[in-house]
């Protein structure tokens, strides 16, 4: 069988991360280059700034009662964004009954395997780094990839990582995405996708990656802006509570924040969105926007969407609060003024 299985998981490490410095830290230890799809001109898909590879050292790897040698390699995302992929290369022994009791063993492989070889990445690449922070956020999914295929082999039993007889429904749903140019296919998955493709070009696994890595950060500033809200209406509550003048100070020191706020995450969803863009290749293009339409990518950009709107909504009510206090005081200042100028006026009468 000439197959293998790419066990990709994917983390959020950091704000930002200088490719060229990484480029250049890396060099030194492995082989390092820059992504680029193999099968289309550097016109068709335009990276804005491709992520860095490098390929790290075989490992063996227990999958089950079994151990197979897996290539191991790091992608590193200007985004923050770190992948380390296991690609698994099957035996040529390997049959497709063996892949079917081998998919589900597949989840059990350690975390520890991609948690070191991470820290190893990071800790070679920290200069690079901006505002590093825990990989709280992660992804995971796998790509079966195969450069033969057999007519009587049934993909809905890899897909789904089980042996037992599904539904139609069920078949229909798992094959729905299925895509083709030529003498090829590929069958995508919200988690697991299955790609046949006799020139062995990696071009699908790499878009796939990419738009994963996408969605993982929308993901994270989906969750880093429910964090601010509700930071934010603590914040109003304790400001509140506080005498006028401290108030306004409070009001104006939140407005700020937020507006900061703002600024970022318009400025991040941005890059995010227009980190990749195909503008030549129909195929890759579908490949591409199905994908992302599986990952439900849109839902999490509206949602940020919306809560970028609740912190503009609550900046504007805020504005209008210091201002409408600043109005006032004014309009007090005013009066003593007056009342200072008749105290006076009565002074000098007397």
């Amino acid at each position: 069988m000439q197959a293998s299985i790419l066990v990709y998981r994917l983390y959020d490490t950091a704000n930002a991360i200088d490719l060229a410095m990484a480029e250049t830290l890396l060099a030194t230890g492995g082989h390092v280059s820059r992504l680029r799809l193999t099968r289309v001109s550097p016109k068709a898909i335009a990276f804005k700034d491709p992520p860095v590879t490098v390929l790290l050292t075989q490992q063996q790897i227990p999958i089950g009662d079994k151990s197979f040698i897996a290539d191991v390699r790091a992608r590193i995302y200007g985004l923050g964004v770190i992948s380390i992929t296991l690609r698994v290369n099957l035996p040529p022994e390997f049959n497709y009954p063996d892949l079917i009791d081998l998919a589900p063993l597949l989840d059990h492989i350690p975390d520890t395997i991609f948690l070191h070889t991470l820290e190893t990445v990071i800790a070679g690449i920290r200069p690079a780094i901006e505002h590093e922070r825990p990989p709280a956020v992660e992804e995971d999914f796998t790509i079966y990839y195969f450069r033969e295929w057999q007519e009587d082999w049934d993909p809905v039993p890899i897909l789904l990582a089980e042996k037992e007889p599904v539904s139609p429904e069920t078949r229909r749903e798992t094959l729905a995405y299925r895509l083709s140019y030529a003498n090829d296919f590929t069958i995508l998955g919200w988690n697991t996708t299955l790609v046949f493709d006799p020139t062995g070009s990696p071009d699908i696994p790499d878009l796939l990656e990419f738009a994963n890595a996408q969605f993982l950060e929308l993901h994270y500033y989906d969750l880093l802006l429910d964090q601010e809200i509700d930071k934010m209406y603590d914040s109003i509550a304790e400001a509140e509570r506080t005498i006028v003048y401290r108030r306004l100070a409070k009001y104006r020191r939140i407005r700020r924040q937020l507006l900061e706020l703002m600024a970022d995450i318009t400025t991040i969803t941005s890059e995010i969105e227009n980190s990749l863009r195909i503008t030549e290749d129909i195929f890759y293009a579908r490949v591409y926007t199905t994908y992302l339409r599986i990952l439900r990518i849109h839902d999490w950009t509206d949602s940020i969407d919306q809560r970028v709107e609740i912190i503009q909504r609550s900046y504007n009510l805020l504005t209008d609060e210091v201002v409408t206090h600043r109005a006032e005081v004014m309009e007090i200042a005013i009066i003593v003024l007056i009342a200072l100028e008749i105290v006076l006026s009565l002074l000098r009468i007397t």
